[in-house]
């Protein structure tokens, strides 16, 4: 009798400590807790709120930081661009000015055949004809017939290098002939070399 009523009483004592009924005869569903073992898992602030709206405030601060930024970054780059332009515009209206020169001075009245890397000298008769002369005002003296109105130098690609400019200009063309005529010499040695890096 006393076995028959223990089952009785051990069902009231689960009863009345809350224990879930079965379910079926799979068993009982685990009930769900915020804090396992007596720890959290995962913190009910940031799963329960509904929205913080200083975190609104921080995002539309940080987009608008990097508006600023990309604004700023691609002035930077336009401000490089624009002085890259304004100095190729100088560069194409010194071509053409010079351009301009070298025709004027080929059409120049010339008694003689003009040679590139010979130095003529250009002078005004009265009338306002200009001519090319190989005498030049030194050689002339206190003699020279006409106005002088300057020398310039005929180049190879028969082009015109004024007097002044003529010692630049050379040292110019040397220098890229000097750096054509060299040969570029490839290591003998095409795997990587570590000596002097190694004790």
């Amino acid at each position: 009798m006393e076995d028959a009523a223990a089952p009785g009483r051990t069902e009231g004592v689960l009863e009345r400590q809350g224990a879930p009924p079965a379910a079926g005869q799979g068993g009982a569903l685990v009930e769900l807790t915020p804090t396992p073992g007596g720890l959290a898992l995962v913190s009910p602030y940031h799963t329960h709120r509904a929205g913080d709206p200083l975190d609104l405030v921080a995002l539309a601060e940080q987009v608008q930081k990097a508006d600023e930024f990309i604004r700023a970054n691609a002035t930077n780059k336009l401000t490089v661009i624009a002085e890259q332009i304004q100095h190729l515009q100088e560069q194409a209206r010194k071509v053409l000015e010079d351009a301009h020169r070298d025709a004027n001075l080929h059409h120049v009245a010339c008694n003689i055949v003009k040679k590139p890397g010979n130095i003529y000298y250009l002078y005004k008769r009265e009338s306002g004809q200009q001519y090319f002369s190989i005498i030049s005002p030194k050689e002339w003296g206190t003699s020279c017939p006409h106005d002088f109105l300057g020398a310039y130098k005929l180049q190879h690609d028969l082009s015109w290098t004024p007097y002044e400019d003529i010692e630049k200009q050379d040292a110019k063309i040397s220098m890229m002939d000097t750096l054509l005529s060299q040969s570029v010499a490839l290591p003998p040695c095409t795997e990587p070399n570590f000596q002097g890096l190694t004790h």
